[in-house]
């Protein structure tokens, strides 16, 4: 019988492995305050490559929270790594040191007022308004004496600066050009008119609503309804002045005791108040 001879070919993982097996480890080496890495990599072209990376070991003081911070335990792809940054998961940028410089005309000010300070020497910087003593104005001895005198050498205005004076301030228009009453205020009752008062009415009226309700009787000279500040809503009560008193004698009679938008309303004569 006749024996056949087979050629087994390895596969693509087998040979991979058998690449990274031959492979040297990477190592690191402490001398002197340097550490030196020496790691080993296959190219895609199949080259080996031999990287050494050379740190120099430094100490330096930083702030609790940094220091802190390096003691928390890693985590993701260097959750196995070793203290320090590994090059492979982690990109180390380059130290940023700012440095502030001021504008040298700033500078200069501040050295000219210490300078003039530093001139004066013992001299008293504090200087009295009444008596020009070197001390404060509140704490002068001759205090009284200048208000005293002062006082007694003021002079009367004259009739003149007086009306000068009076013509600078201010005057309403109401008051200028001799008139002695302020205009009448436009809600204020007008007695040439004859006014009623409707009551109880309900909160959704408006004035379209109360001029609809009161028009077809006569002419109407003013209405005003009475509205919350806050809310805007009718506060119950209205005023209207008709042109004649008729028609207002007319809106009386027919709409006291009238029902509107579910309430009897109450209309009588508007009174001055008192």
């Amino acid at each position: 019988m006749a024996s056949s001879n087979k050629v087994i070919k390895s596969s693509w993982a087998e040979e991979v492995e058998s690449e990274s097996a031959l492979t040297p480890v990477s190592s690191e080496v402490f001398e002197n305050n340097v550490k030196i890495v020496t790691e080993f990599k296959v190219l895609d072209n199949s080259k080996k490559v031999k990287i050494v990376r050379t740190y120099k070991i430094e100490k330096r003081i930083v702030p609790k929270s940094i220091a802190l911070r390096k003691t928390w335990n890693k985590f993701g792809d260097s959750a196995n790594d070793k203290s320090g940054p590994n090059p492979a998961t982690t990109f180390i940028g380059e130290d940023v040191y700012m440095q502030f410089i001021s504008s040298k005309e700033e500078d200069k000010k501040i050295d000219d007022g210490l300078d003039k300070l530093k001139a004066l020497g013992n001299k008293n910087v504090v200087k009295c308004r009444s008596c020009g003593g070197d001390h404060w104005t509140s704490k002068c001895m001759f205090k009284d004496t200048f208000l005293t005198n002062a006082n007694s050498n003021e002079t009367k205005p004259t009739a003149a600066e007086t009306k000068k004076s009076e013509s600078l301030k201010y005057v309403p228009p109401s008051l200028r050009q001799g008139n002695t009453k302020r205009s009448d205020n436009t809600n204020r009752r007008d007695d040439n008119y004859p006014a009623i008062r409707i009551s109880n009415l309900s909160e959704s009226t408006t004035e379209e609503d109360l001029a609809e309700l009161v028009k077809p009787f006569g002419f109407i000279h003013k209405l005003f309804l009475a509205k919350d500040k806050q809310t805007g809503l009718c506060k119950g009560f209205a005023y209207i002045h008709f042109k004649y008193k008729r028609d207002a004698a007319q809106v009386i009679a027919r709409l006291d005791g009238h029902g509107y938008d579910h309430l009897i309303l109450s209309v009588d004569w508007s009174r001055p108040q008192e």
